[in-house]
This record gives structure tokens, C-alpha cells and sequence, in this order.
């Protein structure tokens, strides 16, 4: 399948969009409830979302190939995109492991934990931008389109609101505050499904002098097919769990199927990677 040997960045970007989402819905959370225990509960199940992150960060290393690539790639803030989605991504990550590590050990005042989580949020959507924007390329005219951005941006809520409401949905008190999430979810599956189809007939008008673009991903249908499969798998589990909170491996079953499913739309965006050369059609 062409993109597979993009999987590093197929791993990083939805890894780190889902985090991000989760991170969101975590925040949102936390200045909703006033129930101390839950609270304490959201600040340890928070590390997972570091976790993932930091494993997604291992996996961008791997595809530059090397450690101090990544800090030369710095050297460029301001300029290259590619450099503002690794600043903004390392700076994203440590304000989160602050606010963790302070909140774990009860170290974190009021005030500055809410200005810690406003900021971690605000960097965390500066973060997704930068992403997206590192693939509005002039020159590869099947990224550089809206689809790019909507694909990017409707994983943060498919992956992250997902993930978040697996880890914030549970018996504690306060626990229900996320059950909107499916609903949420299952609106956001709608729009991508319409979004992919509407990608699937545009792919037909990109055509260069050497190739077409619907030769990049023969399987394209059948792949979104797929996809959409688990992901409403995915939706009717966290349904399911709104009156089953006990369930954890319906939630880890419903995480596990967005994930795949978001990795095989990935793929399949990498897949589509072409030169414009001579350009007859966008």
C-alpha cells in the first residue's frame, strides 16, 4: 500500500492530534468539575496522554533518522514550517509534563494550574496548525488543498475526543460530564465520511504530465471503506459505554478502532504524494 513507508509520520501525526484532542477535552474537564478526587483522577490518567506523545515524538526521530536533525530542524523557527511544528509540538509537550508533574504531587496553586492549562491548550492548537501547514506544499497539489486541513483537524476530534472520553468516562463523580462526547464523535465521523468522498471524486481532476493521481492509491475506496468501518465500530462502542462506564474494553476496543482507522486514512494521504510538475488540473 503506497504511504507505508511513511509510517514514522503516519505514527506522529495522529498520535500527537489525538493527544492534543484528548488534551482538550481533559482541560475542559478540569474547569467544569470541582470534584477533588475525580480531579486527582484526570491528573494521573494524564500521563498516558504524555506517554503517547512522547511515543509519537520517537517515531518523528525515526523518520528524520537521526536525533540531531530534529534540533538542527530548529534552526529555522520562524521561517519553516517544519520547524514550528517541532517548537511548538517540544513546547506543547513540557508545559503538559509540568502541569502533570506539579498536579501528581499536589505542588500546583489554582491560579497557575488554569493559566497552565489555557496555555497547554493554546500551544497544543498552535501545534496542530503548524502540522497542517507543513503540508500546503505549492508543489504537491494533493496536499495543498482544504482537504488536508480538514483531514488533520477532524482527526484531533475523532482520535483525541475518543482517546479523552476512554480515560475521563467512569463511575467517579463527575465521570458523566463527558457523556456529549459520542454524540460529538459520531457527528465528526459524518463530516470526515462526506469530506473523503468529496476527496475521492476531486482526485480525479489532478493530473500531471506523468501521472494521475488516482494512481497513487488504486485502493482508495476500498481503504476509506475500511476506515469508516472502524470507525463506526468505534462510535457504537462509546455509545455502548455511556451506560456501560465499567466497560474498559469496550473503550480500549473503540480507541483501538479510531486509531487504525485514522493511521489507514494517513497512509493514504502519504500515498497521494506528488510533484506537480506540469499540472493541468487541481
Amino acid at each position: 500500500m503506497n504511504g507505508l513507508h511513511e509510517l514514522p509520520l503516519v505514527i506522529f501525526t495522529v498520535l500527537a492530534q489525538s493527544v492534543v484532542g484528548a488534551f482538550l477535552l481533559f482541560s475542559m474537564v478540569l474547569f467544569t468539575t470541582q470534584d477533588k478526587f475525580y480531579r486527582a483522577y484526570v491528573h494521573k490518567a494524564m500521563f498516558i496522554l504524555l506517554a503517547m506523545l512522547g511515543v509519537g515524538f520517537i517515531a518523528s526521530l525515526a523518520h528524520l533518522g537521526s536525533p540531531f536533525r530534529a534540533f538542527n530542524s530548529l534552526n529555522r523557527v520562524g521561517e519553516s514550517m517544519l520547524s514550528n511544528e517541532i517548537a511548538s509540538g517540544a513546547l506543547f509537550f513540557a508545559i503538559v509534563g509540568l502541569y502533570w508533574l506539579l498536579s501528581v504531587f499536589d505542588k500546583l496553586p489554582k491560579v497557575f494550574g488554569s493559566l497552565l492549562l489555557v496555555l497547554a491548550s493554546a500551544v497544543g492548537l498552535l501545534f496542530m496548525y503548524m502540522m497542517n501547514m507543513v503540508y500546503h506544499i505549492s508543489t504537491v497539489p494533493t496536499w495543498d488543498s482544504h482537504f488536508t486541513t480538514w483531514g488533520f483537524y477532524l482527526t484531533v476530534i475523532l482520535s483525541g475526543f475518543t482517546l479523552g472520553y476512554a480515560l475521563l468516562h467512569t463511575e467517579r463523580p463527575g465521570g458523566n460530564s463527558v457523556s456529549w462526547v459520542p454524540t460529538v464523535v459520531s457527528i465528526a465521523a459524518l463530516v470526515a465520511a462526506v469530506v473523503s468522498m468529496c476527496q475521492g471524486f476531486a482526485l480525479g481532476d489532478i493530473v500531471t504530465s506523468v501521472q494521475k493521481a488516482t494512481a497513487l492509491v488504486p485502493d482508495f475506496a476500498t481503504l476509506t471503506a475500511l476506515r469508516f468501518t472502524l470507525i463506526g465500530l468505534a462510535v457504537v462502542c462509546l455509545f455502548y459505554a455511556v451506560h456501560k462506564p465499567s466497560s474498559i474494553v469496550t473503550k480500549i476496543f473503540a480507541v483501538l478502532c479510531i486509531l487504525v482507522g485514522e493511521m489507514i486514512g494517513r497512509t493514504l494521504f502519504y500515498g497521494l504524494h506528488m510533484t506537480a510538475g506540469m499540472a493541468i488540473g487541481a
